[in-house]
């Protein structure tokens, strides 16, 4: 069955007009002066499935067609007609086409590449907010179909299916996929690609390519997120970590006319981007989750220019002469004049045997809705007193039996926001155990049991719980930095007036001046967020702290 006998399956949104808006005579003529008049015949193909930097159409005459490919044939996705335009968020970032252009009725389009595309959403702030709506919502549209061109295949028991599938929500990408345990015939496709059950959790690119239990750094290899990045260049910036602080900071510095690199060893988000939700962050009053704030970020940064290289861990800052280099964990180094340091806290691993076994399998770090359909109508437990863990609690309480918090203090009320505190309290499928600890876990494949002890009571219970969350404590990602910067005595880095006269003595400040606020005992050199020592451990304060340290970044750059 040919793609043109179908109904364009995106068209039945609900915001059909929001995702396909027609643009105005006025509107067309200022997009055609970024870019080319052409001509386009009948099936010809503008931009087939897995090309990179794939350019924007804009409809004058006739139709063009989005084509989903696939092996049992083709799809119609979207039909675009005079006034119309393609494109989605992979437009703006250059990262490879989920699908097939080809043309329709035979006609004329405008073909804008994506530096001028680039050039056009900056400039023209009625243009941008029409096209930056239809490619945010056409992604999100995708993304609710699993409109994309990856199947996963694993099972709920696995940790690497877990791992991968965050990795794809996380990032952005759209994806299907199978359950081991419940969907039928997975097995035939299995002995399709040739496929063992070790092989698990297996990504299926296009039906051509087969990844056996892939790192992250592979998936985003074959997804081809980072094809469209020079690595070569020398940067004005380059940000390591792309949570909140990271985020703002490439927003801040693009939209300013830097040119920016952020690396980011997983997805963008950070901490913040598994919080279940937000509800005390500034204009969201009813909330926002971690994923969609991060989603919202990440468009802003490819709406201003910003690289993100994604899945790349930052293995050493090379100090000892400037321009400064990044290394990249592949051996590649990143040449840059100035640094912005986002790398964040992770949360500390309880000192137990069988920890690291049961990661993924049992033991989680984030509450989103992916893990919340793991545990539902069971019991779980929620390890820690900050808002994190509150927000955890709360949301996970919507959809398990019920939720234990345990904190090895008296309260909650130095570390947890009053509103949490109360939804805590007057939930009936929460409770709180101060003065508690896991003691022990036990299971084989997955957690099956574990127990906990009062040190108050000296009282220790043994339960059937099978899922664990972990938010206590933090521990900064700061050993990469190997002594370039100064560091506080629990390895946060220290900036500004942190730094002591002794700091600087030992670091050779090599100029008349102070540290500016945010700026480490090496020159041109910030941290922000959770990285940093005495930082305010708030959504919003990070967000602050990565606009804050680009008006220094531009300071630097004029010395």
């Amino acid at each position: 069955m040919t793609a043109t006998t179908q109904v364009p399956l995106l068209s039945l949104s609900a915001q059909g007009e929001k995702l396909f808006p027609s643009l105005t005579d006025a509107q067309i003529e200022r997009i055609a002066a970024h870019g080319r008049v052409r001509r386009v015949e009948e099936n010809e193909i503008l931009v087939e499935a897995g090309a990179s930097n794939v350019p924007m159409f804009v409809v004058k005459s006739g139709t063009i067609e989005i084509i989903r490919v696939a092996d049992l044939g083709e799809t119609l996705l979207a039909l675009y007609h005079a006034g119309q335009f393609t494109g989605e968020i992979n437009t703006l970032s250059g990262r490879r086409a989920l699908v097939r252009i080809r043309g329709g009725e035979p006609g004329e389009v405008i073909e804008v590449n994506r530096e001028n595309l680039l050039g056009l959403v900056s400039s023209d702030g009625e243009l941008s907010e029409i096209l930056m709506r239809a490619f945010i919502l056409r992604r999100l549209e995708m993304n609710a179909q699993g409109y994309g061109d990856v199947v996963v295949i694993g099972s709920t028991h696995c940790s690497g299916t877990l791992r991968v599938r965050e990795f794809l929500t996380r990032n952005g990408h759209p994806y299907a996929s199978l359950d081991l345990d419940r969907d039928e015939g997975v097995q035939d496709l299995l002995d399709h690609f040739h496929v063992g059950e070790g092989d698990v959790p297996v990504v299926i690119w296009r039906g051509e390519i087969v990844l056996r239990n892939p790192s992250n750094r592979e998936i985003a290899s074959c997804l081809g997120f980072n094809d469209s990045i020079d690595e070569s260049k020398l940067r004005h910036c380059v940000i390591v970590g792309a949570g909140p602080s990271g985020l703002a900071a490439a927003v801040y510095a693009a939209s300013e006319g830097l040119d920016v690199l952020v690396v980011e060893a997983n997805a963008p988000g950070g901490q913040a981007g598994s919080s279940s939700r937000i509800e005390n962050y500034l204009g969201f009053p009813m909330g926002i989750t971690g994923q969609e704030l991060a989603g919202r970020a990440y468009s802003q940064t490819q709406k201003f220019g910003a690289d993100l290289l994604i899945a790349k861990n930052a293995t050493k800052l090379s100090c000892a002469r400037t321009p400064y280099a990044v290394e990249i964990d592949d051996e590649t180094k990143i040449a840059t004049r100035t640094v912005i340091i986002a790398t964040g806290a992770e949360y500390r691993k309880l000192a137990l045997p069988n920890m690291s076994r049961f990661e993924g399998a049992g033991i989680y770090y984030g509450a989103t809705f992916m893990e919340a359909q793991l545990c539902k109508d069971e019991e779980v437990i929620v390890v820690g007193g900050g808002n994190s863990a509150g927000q955890a609690a709360v949301f996970l309480a919507q959809t398990s039996k019920h939720v234990h918090v345990l904190i090895r203090s008296e309260g909650l009320r130095e570390t947890m926001s009053r509103y949490l505190i109360s939804r805590i309290e007057g939930s009936k499928s929460i409770t709180l155990h101060t003065h508690t600890e896991l003691t022990a876990m036990e299971g084989d494949y997955h957690l099956k049991r574990v127990r906990w002890k009062n040190g108050k009571q000296g009282e220790e219970k043994s339960l059937p719980i099978r899922h664990v969350f972990v938010m206590a404590g933090a521990a900064p990602s700061t050993k990469w930095l190997a002594g370039c910067v100064a560091l506080d005595a629990k390895g946060f880095i220290k900036t500004g007036p942190d730094l002591s006269p002794d700091d600087l003595s030992a670091a050779k400040w090599p100029l008349a001046r102070r540290p500016h606020l945010l700026e480490t005992s090496l020159p041109g050199v910030f941290a922000v967020g959770d990285v940093r020592a005495n930082n305010v451990k708030r959504c919003a304060s990070a967000v602050g702290e990565g606009a804050i340290a680009v008006s220094f970044v531009h300071q630097v750059l004029h010395e």
